[in-house]
């Protein structure tokens, strides 16, 4: 079986924030940038990984979504509760350091050595997600 991740989905509150975050701060691609109905899906992804994305989506534009439901969301995005991703680079330092210099919305762990094993760093971005960033070996 060969079976890959194409995309992943995030919320974004804010779409210039968080092109300034995944493309000027981390270096990502844009791919598409689609606006409809006055709200904007953003696709980005890092360079020489054509078939791994990540969609950032409007919070809650699913029609089924009742008013209570997108305010929860909206909550949980506030508090860093609602949405996450793992990334990986070889270099966390210098990751670390381009990433605390860039419009990130707070840095919620500096680079660490866990106790299982992996050094990493943690992350909000200016919508609120977690990014937590892992160093690969």
């Amino acid at each position: 079986m060969d079976i890959t991740i194409h995309h992943a989905y995030l919320p974004h509150t804010d779409p210039e924030a968080a092109l300034a975050f995944y493309r000027d701060t981390l270096g990502f691609e844009v791919r598409n940038d689609v606006e409809y109905q006055g709200l904007h899906w953003l696709t980005v992804g890092p360079p020489g990984q054509p078939d791994t994305s990540i969609v950032l989506t409007p919070p809650a534009a699913d029609p089924g979504i009742t008013e209570d439901e997108r305010k929860v969301i909206a909550e949980m995005m506030a508090k860093g509760t609602y949405a996450s991703i793992n990334l990986a680079t070889k270099d966390l330092d210098e990751t670390f350091e381009r990433v605390q210099a860039g419009p990130v919305g707070e840095v919620v762990q500096e680079p660490t050595e866990q106790p299982w094993g992996v050094r990493d760093a943690a992350f909000r971005d200016p919508s609120g997600n977690m990014v937590r960033i892992f160093e690969s070996k």
